[in-house]
Parts: structure tokens; C-alpha cells; sequence
């Protein structure tokens, strides 16, 4: 069975992957980026059983993989970046394959400059991307295969496609609770995953600790800079770029052009009334 940990690019994912990976894979809570082993990404090649050429094909094959590759009471921690939209007629996954999923969803006006960063696009480009219902990602196509296809949807289809599901149990949590409300976030999360393994035990205080503190921001981007993180991406000039970027300090009141933010405030805004992020004129 698996446990999604689901969101959309950009949004904090492997920040809290990092903290599972430490509370539930290591000995103590120490983070270290082979912990992230643990927690692979779906749709990928690693989990493909078949040659896949297509769009269809890889949606055809969403549910089918994951009855090859989670199969059993095995609890599986899977990333994943997909809506949970039908695509061409297709489910991404059902009760039969999932017990839960966790969903981060970060305030897009902050998302945007994190995508501008991460794929090397203009703002007229990022909010193309972010409102773009067709969107999707291929990462290093090779010989046309597309097994690691994975259909985005527009930013407000993703959210509120996983948001709506009643075909498992999900932990909404904000990206920016994780700054916030940082202790009580991660402990909601320990308490969802055990709750859906069926684990009485309580939280372990000082692995709880040292997880958080493990996996702090400036802890992960300085772990970065000195011993380099594989899932980094490079620019079209072929610089290597951070993963770890702006994190809390990405403040859309200080950053974001008038233009692209009157934008934003309009196209989504009642899915940012719907969160609980203010929305200035």
C-alpha cells in the first residue's frame, strides 16, 4: 500500500519527505540525503514494467505499475507530483493501491518565483505554467520513453483534485505552517501516519527533535553546498542551480511584479480564499 506524499512542484515536498525520511528511517532523526532512498517518486522508470512511447501509454499504465510494485501490506512512502484528475480516461490511483496521502500546498504567489527559479522561466512563463490545466512534466526524456510522465493540471485542478478525493484518507498541510506552527504541523503528520499504519505507539520525543532540527531549511541548503543534492536541476547555460533556494525568505509582497500579481489575486482567488491567504489589493 502506499502513502502518497503529494504535491505540487515547488511546494515543500521534499522538505517534508526529509523529516519522514528521518523519523521513520534512521536510528536517531539525523537527516542525510541518502534517507530520501526511502521515499521515491512515482510516476519514474524505477517503477515502470513496460516500454512506454506515450501520454496514454504512461496513464494507461498509472495503476497497473502500482499494483506490480506496492503490492501487499508493505506500507510504501511514494513522492509524487500528479493530479489525481482522470487523465485520458484514466485514474492516477484508488483506495485498492493507497491508504493515505499527505498534501502540501504552498500560496502560489510565492510558488511562482520558486518555478521561475527551478525551470528556468520568465513570470509570463510561470503563470502560463500555474494556470495551465494541460500541464504536465517529462524529466530527461531518453529514447521517447515517457514512464515518468506526470500530468500537473492546472495549480487550482491539482489542489483541489486531491483536496476533493473520498477515495482515502489526506493530511492537507500548508507550506507555510511549516514556518509557523512548526512543531504542532509535524507532529499532525507522525500522528496521520501511524494513525492509517494502525501504530499505538507514542511519538518519540528526541528522534521528533532531531528530525525537525535535522531538517531545518539552512540545514538542508548548506547540507547541499558542501555535499551536492542529485535531485538539483542545471540552467540552460549548464550552471547548476540550487534546489534549496529562497525557502521562507520567498516573500511575494517583495518580490512579485504589480502585473503578475494582480494576476494571481484574480485567476485564483477563490482558491486563496479558500486557504486562508490574504489577498491585497
Amino acid at each position: 500500500m502506499i502513502i502518497w506524499i503529494a504535491s505540487y512542484p515547488k511546494s515543500g515536498n521534499t522538505y517534508i519527505r526529509s523529516f519522514i525520511a528521518s523519523y521513520y528511517f534512521s536510528k536517531k532523526g539525523k537527516f542525510e540525503f541518502d534517507l530520501l532512498l526511502n521515499i521515491l517518486q512515482f510516476p519514474s522508470v524505477k517503477f515502470s514494467k513496460k516500454n512506454i512511447y506515450s501520454e496514454k501509454e504512461a496513464s494507461d499504465n498509472w495503476i497497473y505499475n502500482q499494483n506490480q510494485f506496492f503490492v501487499g501490506d508493505k506500507i510504501n512512502f511514494i513522492k509524487t507530483h500528479n493530479s489525481i484528475e482522470k487523465f485520458k480516461d484514466n485514474q492516477f490511483t484508488s483506495s485498492d493501491q493507497t491508504l493515505g496521502a499527505i498534501y502540501i500546498v504552498r500560496d502560489p504567489r510565492n510558488l511562482i518565483t520558486s518555478l521561475m527559479h527551478h525551470y528556468s522561466l520568465d513570470y509570463d512563463a510561470a503563470y502560463s505554467k500555474l494556470t495551465n490545466e494541460n500541464a504536465s512534466l517529462l524529466e530527461k526524456p531518453k529514447d521517447n520513453d515517457h514512464s515518468n510522465f506526470t500530468f500537473l493540471g492546472s495549480w487550482s485542478n491539482h489542489y483541489r483534485s486531491w483536496k476533493n478525493s473520498k477515495d482515502f484518507k489526506t493530511l492537507f498541510i500548508k507550506y507555510e505552517d511549516l514556518q509557523n506552527n512548526k512543531y504542532d504541523t509535524f507532529r499532525r503528520i507522525i500522528q496521520f501516519i501511524n494513525d492509517l499504519k494502525g501504530d499505538q505507539s507514542s511519538i518519540n520525543e528526541k528522534k521528533f527533535l532531531n528530525s525537525i532540527n535535522s531538517t531545518n531549511f539552512s540545514n538542508l541548503k548548506n547540507k547541499e553546498e558542501n555535499e551536492g543534492f542529485e535531485e538539483s536541476v542545471y540552467s540552460k547555460s549548464g550552471e547548476k542551480k540550487r534546489f534549496f533556494n529562497l525557502g521562507f525568505n520567498n516573500r511575494w509582497q517583495k518580490i512579485l511584479p504589480k502585473n503578475i500579481l494582480n494576476k494571481l489575486n484574480k485567476t485564483l482567488q477563490n482558491e486563496l480564499n479558500d486557504l486562508g491567504y490574504k489577498i491585497d489589493d
